[in-house]
């Protein structure tokens, strides 16, 4: 896999069971890029290797006075140079390409799960944590992986020095092989401690992230309610907890290089003045010292890479833990159903025993949790008196599991949602997003031009133009004009600012209302659609909404009476399942609770408007006594 190939057609299914098996897993998907990149290692770190036995034998010739032989290590010192530049060069590439494409993979595999899980992730894992996996931990993961091959073709160059040095010098040799691998060990206690307060200092980081993401987010709020400093200090106590932590951590790596630097020193030093003995004896030559002396003190760049794979595996432990913690998330457990569950009207989607089916268009949705049934080419409309469970329960319409504690894990929760007596569960998950979309109550525009957040996966039914007008936007396109640079006179061609910050509430809700509109999905399940507007424009949606998705499954959350109003059938949601089924009129007159919710009234207004009703009803049967009489 060459940088131009990228991104990859397939990244995998990734081993997430735990950090290192996945690190595991990402190696072994790149064994042609690390061979090769071993192998420039190698040729690298082998010239290296070889400069002090060449300059030895030099020294040797020039105190032999032999030309020729002279001239041979001359030869060998500029082929050892190429060696070494060519090495080098291809070595850098090499690796550099396995840490981008390791990276990207794992980005894709965070892309594919972050479109899976849909706004379930941020409920499963702190949204800080996810920014964390999705940038920082990416490039330590990457990291990791780059320095497999230089850390191998070190270690090599290392072994090749230590056995040269036996045959070449043997007295020395001995020395240089015994000291060596108690200089690679030597750091080996403080890794743990190390590791952990690295562990500790990215934990802090993680937390200070999530505390500015959540401030950015409700900035206009905190702006709103005087909070900002006082949001501001906690995140300055943060970011100072994040400082003490980066400087207890870079204490002990600066530590372990400094025994890194002090014991190839010390082993410099103790080789000199050894083989300097050695030469007093004349049991040496000195070509042979200056061999030893140049073998060691090349070791010190060959060494470095011990110290840098250690480093390099302890920062990305805990990262693939992290980026697994994520990956292992699944969408729920697909329910065992009956073979004869499957309808004739069932349409099979890929080949092969035990394949999903979807269902004929025109199927209804049901949730055998809740008792919820939506009619196929019908408007209900759902009220929950808890707005919470309003969102977790649109969520689970969309194939997205609910616990009954009211959280979302991914446990077992019971049976899936049905779409014409098949499990979305079971189906695909870009069949199932095709059949069913779900807008949240806070969804999120990027920044694009308006032509370009339209253009998204649709049946091609519905033109944005009557998606526009059925959603109310006709303030919205004047508003993106009017701030768009001179030239534009297309309000499509006009650009919407990050996350839509440049416009209202109401006009990012209308726009993203719109945008579902578009896609004209089978069943579109909309949560709150219309809580950021006035009155009037959300009677006006109501209608174009009713009108536009005429003849297709919609479902509403909301408990506005003008929505409900405009349903086909409402259905009322009390402690989990189907308390009352009706038109919004019915409800209103024979559920109190459901009255209660839609027009927000409180016990004691509701005790005055029953005793009421109870002293009208007694002046009517006194009333009906009189005329007897």
């Amino acid at each position: 896999m060459q940088i131009s190939d990228l991104p990859y057609p397939d990244p995998g299914v990734p081993d997430a069971r735990s950090g290192p098996r996945f690190l595991l897993w990402l190696g072994r998907g790149q064994l042609g890029g690390q061979l090769k990149s071993l192998c420039w290692g190698m040729l690298h770190f082998s010239g290296i290797a070889g400069l002090p036995y060449a300059v030895g034998l030099g020294v040797d010739a020039v105190v032999e006075h032999d030309a020729n032989r002279l001239l041979l290590v001359g030869a060998l010192l500029v082929l050892i140079g190429v060696a070494i530049s060519v090495g080098d060069s291809m070595l850098h590439r090499t690796a550099v390409t396995n840490w981008i494409t390791a990276a990207a993979r794992v980005q894709q595999l965070l892309a594919r799960k972050t479109a899976e899980l849909g706004s379930a992730l941020t409920r499963r894992v702190a949204a800080g944590e996810v920014v964390a996996v999705s940038t920082g931990d990416v490039e330590k993961i990457g990291w990791f992986v780059e320095a497999v091959s230089r850390f191998l073709a070190a270690v090599f160059a290392v072994v090749l020095v230590c056995v040269g040095l036996l045959f070449y010098a043997p007295e020395l040799g001995v020395v240089v092989a015994i000291g060596v691998p108690l200089i690679a060990l030597a750091s080996l206690p403080l890794l743990p401690r190390a590791t952990k307060r690295a562990d500790i200092q990215r934990e802090k980081a993680g937390k200070a992230t999530e505390l500015a993401s959540d401030t950015v987010a409700g900035l206009r709020v905190l702006r709103g309610i005087g909070g900002e400093e006082l949001f501001l200090g906690r995140y300055r106590e943060a970011s100072q907890e994040v400082r003490e932590a980066a400087v207890r951590s870079a204490r002990m790596w600066a530590l372990i290089s400094a025994i890194q630097v002090l014991l190839p020193g010390a082993l410099l030093i103790t080789v000199v003045w050894y083989g300097a003995t050695l030469v007093v004896d004349g049991r040496i030559a000195v070509g042979e010292l200056v061999a030893a002396f140049s073998a060691v003190a090349t070791l010190l760049y060959p060494l470095r890479h011990f110290e840098e794979i250690a480093m390099a595996y302890s920062f990305s432990r805990p990262s693939a833990k992290r980026a697994a913690r994520v990956l292992s998330l699944t969408r729920t457990d697909a329910p065992e159903r009956p073979a004869e569950a499957a309808t004739d009207s069932d349409i099979t989607v890929g080949a092969g025993a035990g394949a999903a089916v979807a269902p004929a268009a025109g199927g209804d949705l049901y949730d055998p949790r809740t008792g919820l049934l939506a009619p196929a080419g019908r408007f209900t409309a759902v009220v929950c008196g808890d707005p919470d469970l309003a969102g977790r329960l649109a969520e689970r319409l969309g194939g997205h599991p609910m616990d009954g504690d009211g959280t979302d894990d991914g446990e077992d929760d019971g049976p899936s949602v049905l779409l014409g007596g098949v499990a979305l569960d079971e189906l695909p998950l870009d069949t199932a997003r095709t059949l069913v979309l779900v807008q949240d109550k806070d969804p999120v525009l990027l920044s694009e031009t308006l032509r370009e957040l339209f253009d998204v996966p649709a049946s091609g039914a519905v033109e944005s133009g009557a998606a526009l007008a059925a959603a109310q936007c006709a303030d919205v396109l004047d508003a993106l004009l009017q701030s768009a640079p001179d030239g534009v006179e297309d309000p499509m061609d006009a650009r919407i600012t990050e996350r839509g910050r440049s416009l209202s509430g109401g006009q990012r809700q209308r726009l993203a209302l719109a945008r579902s509109l578009v896609t004209d999905p089978e069943v579109l399940v909309l949560d709150e659609p219309t809580s950021a507007v006035d009155s009037h424009t959300e009677a006006r949606i109501a209608d174009g909404v009713a009108t536009l998705r005429a003849g297709r499954t919609t479902v509403v959350l909301a408990s506005s009476p003008l929505l409900l109003d405009r349903a086909d059938r409402v259905v009322l949601i009390d402690g989990g399942t189907v308390a009352a089924v009706g038109t919004h009129r019915e409800l209103l007159h024979r559920e109190p609770l459901y009255r209660a919710v839609v027009t927000r009234e409180t016990d004691e207004e509701q005790q005055e408007r029953l005793a009421g009703l109870e002293l009208t009803e007694l002046e009517e049967v006194l009333t009906e006594i009189e005329e007897s009489a």
